[in-house]
């Protein structure tokens, strides 16, 4: 009998996307991706309460580009992990369920072009839903509160072009881990067959390393997790840039990636589709595809201990004081603006911060809301030092919130009266980023 023309892998993969947008609950997704954010980020800047807890939340009243960072930091803990399980999680489970393997073979006469294709198919659909988040969210921010300056995590303000431009970086950062998850949806797929728990997979993967990067792990276990690049986007948002942690959090998450869709390649192409009770490949098949995953961790925290001098949690007295210093310096100098006072420099201020924890009042470290500091300047032609009090919630992934504690003239309160009226103090609450690695750019 003569051999079958197989189908070219082009022609597979718009089989395969059709299949996808076919189904209800993607068209609904995408709906939902492309507009969904639009209308959120646009009511909740018109709203007297800002989700001040979310990184750029307290800016959503200030400028339209806080909306898309503060629906990316949603993103990254919720809705990529849903969309990936829902998308990528039951693309080959959902051919055993409906018994459809043999007259797909039929048609392509590839298993390994079955694979790319549906592999194809998912991304697409993922980078699609992935876009429409980050454009309709970018949109509603700026058609409701315009195209103003954002303040970056160290109080420098950063003009709309540069906001834009980090925004979009930041996203596409997020696809890194979103690949990981995504190909973590294909080995659940494959491994479990019919099983409705391989749809599970990226969600409780997520979940669990959501939760590790909550507990008080040495920091170079976290950043060898996919996870991190959710986190690590923050890093753009400072000068210099805190690019180190950001690149390690890329790059394990495609090797993830990698490792996670090799394994389901193989585990696909060695299946025997003859097996009409096929159920999942058995222990093996899972012993297999989780062995190798927790192989590659090892490696990543193994690479990254090896290249970096910070051990333990990575947040130490040190670099809050810097921190927190910086980001004062920049604030205060805003402040100084809004007062219409005569214009100084981060130089000619001279910000310190001594910080303590506690009743630790040396080498203080590890995250908390027990941090207290006192911030001092000094103003050209004034003798005496100025001094403000800060009580700082730092969390474990290196994110803290300044709250101010007087004097009242500085930061005692939420506003400050200008010649214009009452303004928003921006010293009185404040985000900032401590950095876990001591490989900072230096660019």
């Amino acid at each position: 009998m003569t051999k079958g023309r197989r189908v070219p892998v082009t022609r597979a993969c718009r089989f395969e996307l059709v299949k996808l947008v076919s189904q209800w609950r993607i068209r609904l997704l995408v709906l939902a991706c492309w507009i969904v954010p639009a209308l959120f980020v646009a009511g909740v800047s018109q709203q007297s309460t800002l989700p001040v807890d979310t990184l750029f939340g307290r800016w959503m009243h200030a400028t339209g580009w806080a909306g898309p960072l503060v629906m990316l930091g949603f993103a990254g803990t919720w809705a990529l992990p849903l969309l990936t399980s829902l998308v990528a999680g039951d693309v080959f489970a959902s051919e055993d369920r409906l018994g459809t393997w043999r007259h797909l073979l039929v048609a392509v006469r590839s298993p390994r072009r079955i694979f790319v294709a549906k592999v194809v198919a998912s991304l697409t659909v993922l980078l699609v839903l992935v876009a429409g988040l980050a454009v309709s969210s970018t949109v509603g921010g700026l058609l409701a509160v315009g195209n103003q300056p954002l303040v970056g995590l160290d109080g420098h303000l950063l003009a709309p072009s540069d906001a834009a431009g980090q925004v979009l970086l930041s996203w596409v950062c997020a696809l890194a881990p979103t690949l990981a998850l995504a190909a973590l949806g294909f080995l659940g797929s494959v491994t479990l067959g019919r099983s409705p728990i391989g749809l599970l997979v990226p969600i409780l993967v997520s979940l669990a390393m959501a939760v590790a990067q909550m507990l008080p792990l040495p920091v170079a276990v976290r950043v060898a997790l996919p996870s991190y690049a959710y986190i690590s986007w923050n890093g753009l948002f400072t000068s210099p840039q805190q690019l180190a942690p950001l690149l390690t959090g890329v790059v394990v998450s495609l090797v993830w990636a990698v490792v996670a869709t090799a394994l389901a390649y193989v585990l696909f192409v060695r299946r025997d589709f003859t097996n009409l009770t096929h159920d999942g490949s058995g222990r093996r098949a899972i012993t297999v595809g989780v062995l190798p995953l927790v192989g590659v961790a090892a490696v990543s925290f193994a690479v990254v201990a090896a290249t970096t001098s910070t051990t333990g949690s990575g947040i130490e007295q040190d670099k809050v004081q810097r921190s927190l210093a910086t980001a004062f310096a920049h604030l205060y100098r805003m402040q100084t603006d809004e007062l219409h006072r005569p214009a100084v420099t981060e130089d000619q201020l001279k910000v310190t911060a001594t910080c303590s924890k506690g009743h630790v009042q040396d080498h203080a470290e590890g995250p908390g809301n027990d941090w207290r500091c006192v911030v001092s300047w000094h103003l050209p032609g004034v003798q005496t030092t100025g001094q403000a009090i800060y009580q700082l919630d730092v969390t474990s992934d290196g994110r803290f919130v300044a709250d101010g504690d007087g004097p009242k003239e500085v930061n005692g309160y939420f506003l400050v009266r200008t010649p214009n009226g009452d303004a928003p103090n921006p010293m009185w609450q404040f985000d900032g980023n401590v950095e876990l690695l001591d490989t900072t750019s230096k660019g």
